[in-house]
């Protein structure tokens, strides 16, 4: 997770951990970029998350409101939703068009007002890219579209997660022979990337800042009702295990510090709805819960981990625990005071990390329970947020790298 940006911070520069203190009106800020063949249902699964966070019941129960910054796109999300609800109708899908949308994570205001001042931010940010699926399998018309595909994809390396979707509809497609399919999708998003590669590379060295977090999610899920996470894990190794590794390996020749890296080792499975002949049940979703989760806590205790177990350069440290402090300052207000930009790595801020990577379990329910009893909303959600990670499994539709 990320600060957002402010006056004071240089485009591309890494944020420091403890640079001034954040005013109230500041948001956290986290991108995901989300991958995905043409029809995979990208468009689908935000606009089914989108409008199912305008509904009142989720309004009602919720400690925070899901609203887009840009007031036309929520519009536009919010539309495909009810078109979806009230005339089983599919938003059209967006060929060559890649679009970021920005929705902002605002808490409603709790029963601890001196609570609500002292925190370092006020809100989240999740920024989700949607990647046209078809500069993964065509060719780009000339020079124009070729560079709107390397700027498309520069303005996503600041995402920690990404999402790269697995069509459940392709998986029947191909029954029994689904390698295929996944080989093949495996193998564009390789060759995709080391299209772009040299384009990308400043010199041709490693990028600091990059996807690190590469999550399979099986997209349409539905339409596989007997396959839980753990088979959709084991269809992917026995299938595209080799397409996988190779895909690993490109990524991990464009980052540096490569050893801060997990691609396929994170599963999900996702449906936007229920799709039935002339009829869409939005209410049975599946996994649209967790992509809040995935994007805001996920790259946490994940980064703390590799900082903590792996021997990375400084400045991909530094970049990888970049806005991780006012999260701990959140949860347990222990690292304000800390000097230095890598006082992180030493002395008492140490503990404080290992609170946070390890809080899980009865511990992390007493603290949600004790948040939601002050009227702290803002570690109420974060600490949700781990929650529904930890129910995603309990469920069978999330599986967490086992490194």
């Amino acid at each position: 997770m990320r600060r957002a940006a402010h006056p004071g911070d240089r485009a591309g520069r890494p944020r420091s951990l403890y640079g001034p203190r954040m005013q109230l009106s500041a948001a956290l800020e986290q991108h995901i970029a989300v991958f995905g063949e043409s029809g995979s249902g990208k468009t689908v699964l935000l606009s089914s998350f989108y409008g199912a966070a305008q509904e009142p019941a989720y309004l009602k129960d919720s400690l925070f409101h899901v609203v887009a910054d840009d007031i036309g796109q929520g519009s536009r999300l919010h539309k495909n939703y009810l078109g979806m609800k009230s005339s089983a109708s599919v938003p059209e899908a967006n060929r060559f068009r890649a679009t970021s949308y920005s929705l902002s994570v605002k808490m409603r205001a709790g029963s601890d007002p001196e609570a609500t001042r002292a925190q370092p931010f006020n809100a989240l940010r999740l920024v989700w890219h949607d990647y046209p699926g078809e500069w993964f399998e065509e060719d780009v018309s000339g020079p124009e579209e070729g560079q709107r595909r390397v700027d498309t994809f520069r303005s996503l390396l600041r995402s920690d997660v990404a999402l790269l979707l697995v069509d459940a509809q392709r998986m029947l497609d191909n029954a029994g022979e689904e390698e295929r399919y996944l080989k093949s999708l495996f193998a564009n998003l390789k060759n995709g990337l080391l299209n772009l590669k040299d384009d990308l590379l400043d010199d041709g060295q490693p990028l600091v800042e990059f996807p690190r977090i590469w999550v399979l999610a099986l997209s349409k899920s539905d339409l596989l009702p007997d396959l839980d996470v753990f088979g959709f894990r084991d269809l992917l190794v026995l299938k595209a295990s080799d397409e996988i590794t190779e895909l690993r390996n490109v990524i991990a020749e464009m980052v540096e510090g490569s050893d801060a890296l997990s691609v396929g080792e994170d599963f999900a499975l996702l449906s936007s709805a229920k799709f039935e002949v002339g009829k869409i049940e939005v209410t049975e979703r599946i996994g649209l819960d967790l992509l809040l989760p995935l994007a805001a806590m996920l790259p946490i205790e994940r980064h703390i981990d590799w900082t903590q177990t792996q021997q990375l350069p400084g400045r991909v440290a530094e970049s990888l625990l970049g806005g991780i402090g006012p999260v701990v300052d959140v949860l347990f207000k222990r690292l304000s005071s800390l000097p230095g930009k890598l006082g992180i790595f030493f002395g008492t801020a140490g503990p404080s990390l290992q609170l946070v990577a390890q809080l899980a379990g009865d511990k992390l329910k007493e603290m949600n329970d004790e948040a939601r009893a002050k009227g702290d909303n803002l570690k109420a959600t974060l600490t949700g947020f781990r929650l529904d990670l930890e129910g995603g499994e309990e469920r069978g539709i999330f599986l967490r790298s086992l490194r």
